[in-house]
């Protein structure tokens, strides 16, 4: 069994095990958290889509941890006319680890 949820703007496509890094959640570190936005959920035989979520299905995780990504560097450089601007970031994510897929 396997569903496609979103969260943070991004779609991951996960089953009862995984382990993936999703934008910051606000939850405490090893708290539960239900991802409601459910896409599509499929157990191999069947398979419903939403319009656009699925009623009634939800996906429950756990939050092993909160961490920052790797540093990106951002420049912006206009040719000719000297402007050079040297910027960094760093993204702020959590580990989740999902539990149970409802629906």
């Amino acid at each position: 069994m396997y569903a496609v949820v979103e969260t943070g703007g991004k779609q991951y496509r996960v089953q009862e095990g995984d382990r993936l890094l999703v934008e910051r959640l606000d939850a405490p570190a090893d708290g539960e958290v239900t991802l409601d936005r459910v896409l599509l959920i499929s157990d191999g035989e069947t398979c419903r889509v939403g319009t656009p979520v699925v009623d009634g299905a939800r996906v429950v995780a756990r939050v092993e941890k909160h961490l920052r990504g790797r540093k990106i560097t951002v420049f912006k450089y206009k040719p000719k006319k000297n402007y050079r601007r040297k910027m960094g970031h760093r993204q702020e994510l959590t580990r989740i680890r999902i539990e149970k897929i409802e629906g």
